[in-house]
């Protein structure tokens, strides 16, 4: 459901029965909550939550659906509503207005205490840590290369299948690297590769020729930092459902307040989420010149929303159109678990300013990537399909076996 405030996404009900099982996705409806009106506030009112502006109720919050709020900007919680929100362990994430991440409240920590000192005691164990960090590479140059032969075969990008084979080199390579600074060393090649080609999977070039993050200077990179943005809050949400410890990593060097191995989990996740989503927000021209801007605006003046038809196409397009045609982008693409205002003109690249979204067209990129979650491939260790929402849940579980010893190898998620 989406209004000029909230996207809320309600998850399948499934059986019950499986709820506590970490290694399983919640079982129950649960509800993502987006808030990016400013001024607005969160009060408690009897057992459930209501946002506000002003005199004004825009929604009715009611806490046992909800599985996360996400807040962007200047929206206030009260104290009555933030103890609700922490009686119901409801994970609560606060990003700038423009989606950069400040902080959260979690859910109550995992007691596992004995998890959590295998976790720790196994950063310790140099062939268990370069073991796991040669997996989640792997998987992410894997999948960065089989994302680049597509571009090649569809838009016929001439960088793309040199740069491809490169990266499937760099693999190989990875097999013999002898320390986690070696495994690191392959990673940041391999990703300076895929993007000196991933721009040919785009119609258009919308001024993107690098990977810029801090702050992005384009229409895609800004939509590439929202998006992994996104991606790294539904990642830490899996790790919690595991009784993990989201801090210590094993690619991600540790540090204070660092979510290590959250972005450790991301890895394989990027390119098959974030970044096919990209192209598919450009290429169906969900995103328009005139949804970017270059100063912060002064109003919530909203643009034309993208028609119902097209954003529909988004969950069906799992390689981000680049082959020009929804037909053509499913026939070749199955996913397959083997092992990351309108007064305002177009925005004009200067490689100066950082790039921003209006609010309409912000809430066209969450719509799509929530329908982007919805995308079902056949999960093998599971043996049926799943929706990549659920497929993180049961990543951040299959990651809990290997620290547990009952999996030997964490096998990422590939596309085939």
């Amino acid at each position: 459901m989406i209004c000029s405030f909230l996207l809320i996404r309600f998850r399948r009900v499934c059986g019950a029965g499986e709820r506590r099982k970490h290694r399983q996705p919640a079982q129950e409806a649960d509800m993502v909550v987006y808030i990016k009106t400013q001024g607005a506030r969160i009060i408690k009112e009897g057992r459930h939550l209501l946002v506000k502006k002003g005199d004004a109720v825009y929604h009715t919050l009611f806490t046992y659906k909800l599985k996360q709020i996400v807040l962007f900007g200047n929206v206030e919680i009260t104290h009555r509503a933030l103890a609700q929100i922490m009686r119901h362990e409801i994970d609560t994430v606060f990003l700038s207005f423009d989606g950069r991440y400040l902080g959260r409240i979690a859910s109550a920590e995992s007691r596992n205490v004995f998890l959590h000192k295998r976790q720790y005691r196994l950063l310790d164990d140099p062939d268990f840590t370069l073991r796991l960090a040669k997996a989640i590479v792997a998987g992410k140059l894997a999948n960065m290369a089989t994302l680049l032969m597509r571009i090649k075969r569809s838009r016929e990008e001439g960088l793309a299948g040199p740069r491809a084979h490169d990266i499937q080199n760099l693999i190989r390579l990875l097999e013999k690297a002898d320390s986690v600074d070696s495994v690191r060393g392959y990673e940041g090649r391999g990703s300076a590769l895929y993007f000196e080609a991933f721009p040919g999977g785009f119609i258009d070039r919308w001024g993107f020729t690098r990977r810029i993050r801090r702050p992005p200077t384009d229409p895609v990179n800004s939509i590439l930092s929202l998006l992994y943005t996104f991606l790294m809050n539904r990642v830490y949400a899996a790790v919690r459902v595991a009784g993990l410890d989201p801090y210590p990593g094993f690619l991600h060097t540790i540090d204070y307040g660092r979510y290590s191995l959250v972005l450790d989990l991301m890895e394989e996740f990027r390119t098959i989420i974030a970044d096919t989503l990209t192209l598919s927000l450009f290429n169906l021209k969900i995103l328009k010149g005139n949804d970017f801007y270059e100063e912060l605006p002064s109003d919530e003046d909203m643009l034309p929303v993208a028609s119902p038809e097209i954003m529909k196409d988004v969950s069906k397009d799992p390689i981000g159109l680049i082959s020009g045609s929804v037909e053509d982008a499913t026939v070749f693409d199955v996913p397959e678990q083997r092992m990351e205002p309108e007064d305002i003109p177009a925005v004009r690249v200067t490689g100066k300013h950082p790039v921003k979204l209006h609010h309409d067209a912000f809430q066209r990129v969450i719509e799509a990537f929530e329908k982007k979650l919805t995308t079902e491939f056949y999960y093998s260790p599971a043996e049926r399909s799943l929706s990549y929402a659920d497929a993180l849940i049961f990543q951040a579980g299959h990651y809990r076996k290997v620290i547990e010893g009952e999996a030997q190898m964490y096998q990422p998620v590939l596309l085939k």
